[in-house]
């Protein structure tokens, strides 16, 4: 029988959900699901080494967050909140608008914290995307650095004047992002990856645990819930990627070697499910993918996957559901018990909460 979206609904305290990262990234807490028989151990995440077996390939998302979220002001005084999405070319941005309603094509906006600059909206694409063009033109990458907040999830909350950072901004900056994060582009977190510290990364290396990485931008559909009552009905949203020739080699290496390939966050999967062929070799490639894994999908490139804990109704959680029982659907009450458990044991849920290994 073909799973309906109410299936991935969970209830959860609102108090789990965290609202700051803990003082360290590694003492997060790491539940262990054994993905065949549902059984779950507890851990903190400093001693993942000791919980994979040498020999394992982690593949790392290095994608890096922008400061993706900014205000502006139209010439009447109102305000509007944008959101960054991407620089399809020069001086162009993509993005999402909020309280633009009456905004026009034509129309300049001046953008909050960049003294001078203004925002020309070009094109309306409907439910909130615009097509802008920068006045006088720079970088993206520069003119978020002085106007751009930390696009943190809406479930994180942050009081206090919308336009005005809030304390906790330097902060964000630095842990609502991987320490390995090389290449701008995501407008949230691999949040799986928000675990790791140098000392953890030392630790799998010296246990003879090698990583590769490749990158992901994550998008905004990453937050959002199926809408759709049916999982095949779901317009799934794309993410542009690269597998770099390095990373392809080390990953057919692991494969043929008979050694794990262990994902590092629901990104990771996608990209190498998205590449790998029928026998799971892989090659390096790039562009987008639109790769929706819900039960029963089979796997082919992952064996293990490290990752957090997820919305109901998301698109991330349907993927952990399929990869504890491929190619059957029973692994939505696996991992539904497993979210149970750590409900029970008082985890700290989504982006600045802890974490899971499935294996």
């Amino acid at each position: 029988m073909a799973l309906r979206t109410s299936d991935f609904d969970y209830a959860l305290d609102p108090e789990l959900i965290a609202q700051q990262p803990l003082r360290r990234r590694d003492r997060s807490r790491l539940m262990a699901l054994h993905r065949r028989t549902g059984r779950c151990d507890h851990h903190v995440f400093a001693e993942l080494a000791s919980l994979l077996r040498p020999g394992d390939l982690l593949v790392l998302n290095d994608t890096r967050v922008v400061p993706a979220r900014f205000f502006c002001r139209r010439a009447t005084g109102g305000r509007v909140e944008g959101l960054f999405l991407r620089e399809p070319e020069a001086g162009r941005w993509e993005v999402l608008l909020r309280n633009a309603g009456r905004c026009r094509p034509e129309e300049s906006l001046a953008l909050a914290g960049a003294e001078g600059a203004e925002l020309q909206l070009l094109e309306d694409r409907g439910e909130g995307n615009w097509l802008l063009a920068v006045r006088p033109p720079r970088p993206a990458a520069d003119v978020l650095a002085e106007a751009g907040r930390t696009p943190l999830p809406p479930y994180i909350r942050r009081p206090g004047d919308p336009e005005r950072p809030p304390a906790t901004e330097p902060i964000d900056r630095d842990r609502y992002q991987t320490i390995y994060a090389a290449h701008n582009g995501a407008v949230a977190a691999p949040t799986a990856g928000l675990h790791f510290t140098e000392e953890v990364l030392s630790g799998l290396a010296a246990r003879g645990i090698e990583t590769c990485r490749l990158t992901l931008h994550v998008g905004l559909g990453t937050f959002a819930p199926v809408k759709a009552d049916t999982l095949a009905d779901h317009p799934m949203h794309g993410e542009w990627y690269e597998l770099p020739a390095g990373s392809a080699t080390a990953l057919n290496d692991a494969r043929q070697a008979g050694r794990r390939i262990v994902a590092v966050g629901t990104t990771s999967v996608r990209v190498l499910e998205t590449v790998a062929d029928e026998a799971g070799r892989f090659r390096a490639a790039d562009g987008w993918t639109r790769l929706f894994l819900y039960p029963p999908a089979e796997f082919r490139a992952v064996d293990a996957l490290i990752t957090n804990f997820h919305l109901p109704r998301s698109t991330l959680l349907m993927l952990v559901a399929a990869f504890c029982s491929p190619g059957r659907t029973d692994g939505v009450q696996t991992i539904l018990a497993a979210y149970a458990e750590a409900v029970r044991r008082r985890y700290r849920f989504y982006s600045y909460g802890d974490a899971m290994l499935i294996e």
